[in-house]
């Protein structure tokens, strides 16, 4: 029986450091991870580096050179990716092709609480729109570092399902469950 791909996502908080890179591809090689987003890679240009047995495939940071998202990507799935696009130094994604539909994973950090309602307004309308581009019968995935807290209770389950780690929730966990539903 064949497993389908291993995601998952990452807040690396600078591979700007040497040797950083080399670590994180250490660690998605033990885990044996095929795609996982990563959040503030820091890096000021876009574009693919090969890493180990990935390729590594970069968007460009902020004029600070901070923030940045980027996917690592197993040469195993790499010849399945379709398309992949930063819409901003905080959205991404990625398209591959699957065998009944295509996958489209999300990567993104939103804004962290303290930030203005402004900027997560327009994070959030950032992704609707990307969201909304892509056709309802492609599976869709979103990963990330979205600052968010999401209590377990009983009006939350189907959403969340039993996932929380949490007890109560924030104004980023609120504004991630009606996204969601």
């Amino acid at each position: 029986m064949e497993k389908g791909p291993r995601f998952s996502t990452w807040n690396v908080r600078s591979l700007n450091r040497a040797g950083s890179l080399t670590a994180v591809v250490r660690e998605l090689e033990r885990y044996k991870l095929d795609l996982v987003g990563v959040q503030e890679v820091w890096w000021g240009k876009e574009g693919t580096v090969r890493a180990g047995d990935c390729n590594f495939l970069y968007g460009k940071g902020n004029e600070n050179h901070h923030l940045g998202i980027g996917f690592f990507v197993q040469h195993r799935i790499v010849s399945a990716v379709n398309i992949v696009e930063f819409v901003s130094d905080r959205t991404s994604y990625i398209e591959l092709r699957g065998h009944w539909c295509n996958i489209i994973t999300w990567n993104v950090h939103e804004p962290s609480e303290e930030k203005s309602d402004d900027s997560k307004e327009h994070f959030y309308e950032e992704l609707e729109q990307v969201f909304d581009h892509f056709p309802k019968y492609n599976m869709k995935i979103l990963l990330g570092d979205l600052n968010e807290k999401v209590e377990g209770e009983n009006t939350l389950k189907p959403p969340i399902w039993n996932e929380s780690l949490h007890q109560n929730i924030n104004d980023n966990g609120a504004r991630i469950v009606k996204l969601a539903t």
